[in-house]
């Protein structure tokens, strides 16, 4: 007899939505997402859909009518809890636009929980479109797998973050000047990584940084990153060494 079909298929669509997610709720689905799961997917009524809020996990649901511009989705059984965010922060330097969007993206597929724009004096820009970064962690978690998305911390001086930080939290700073290894310098509990602007930090900044307490000058080896390939591979030897790549 020829084998049962795995259900849902994995060509199934996963979709983020800002409802919490209950078993037999209905939800509308309009707009963007409606577009895609009609135009681009072709669903048709009793087609399954993956769904997941960021609170309470990922769901199976069921498409029970279509629109001509919205949907209907039935949930119907829940697949997984929302998974556990190691507990490291980014603390990024603004830099052109493009390029921030892939940082944020990309810290969003790697896990990381907190993810905090930052003003400093080499900053070529120095506005930040939150809605806009969170449009591309929702698309790298829903082609990822991922249920849970970073926090967007609200933009902020250099001065001011360190002044407010928390002193519970290990703050790498990851300086093109030099300091430890990072992957010797890594160490328990909280953990933020901190990366500078195109222009790097000046002087001043630089002397201020490595005044405090709990940052750790450290460096990502002999060659000068650009700052979107340091905070990926910061992000990447910190999750290596304590975080859930080290499971």
């Amino acid at each position: 007899m020829p084998a049962t079909p795995a259900w849902p298929p994995k060509s199934t669509p996963r979709l983020f939505v800002e409802q919490v997610l209950t078993l037999g709720a209905t939800l509308n689905i309009s707009g963007n997402s409606a577009h895609y799961l009609l135009g681009v997917m072709r669903l048709k009524e009793g087609a399954p859909v993956k769904l997941f809020d960021d609170v309470s996990g990922e769901y199976l649901a069921t498409v029970t009518r279509v629109g001509k511009r919205d949907l209907d989705l039935t949930v119907e059984a829940k697949l997984r809890d929302r998974e556990t965010t190691p507990d490291l922060w980014i603390a990024q330097a603004l830099i052109k636009k493009d390029r921030f969007d892939w940082i944020a993206e990309k810290a969003c597929e790697l896990g990381v929980a907190r993810f905090i724009p930052v003003l400093t004096a080499r900053c070529v820009v120095d506005k930040v479109k939150d809605d806009r970064l969170r449009a591309h962690m929702i698309e790298a978690a829903e082609q990822c797998e991922r249920t849970a998305l970073p926090q967007i911390a609200p933009l902020t001086k250099l001065d001011a973050l360190l002044k407010n930080w928390p002193a519970d939290r290990s703050l790498y700073f990851c300086d093109e000047r030099g300091g430890e290894p990072f992957l010797d310098a890594i160490g328990d509990g909280p953990a933020a990584i901190l990366i500078g602007p195109e222009g790097g930090f000046t002087d001043s900044e630089n002397a201020f940084i490595r005044a405090l307490p709990y940052a750790r000058p450290v460096s990502l080896g002999p060659r000068i990153l650009r700052a979107d390939t340091a905070a990926i591979s910061a992000i990447s030897i910190w999750m290596a060494k304590n975080g859930d790549w080290a499971v």
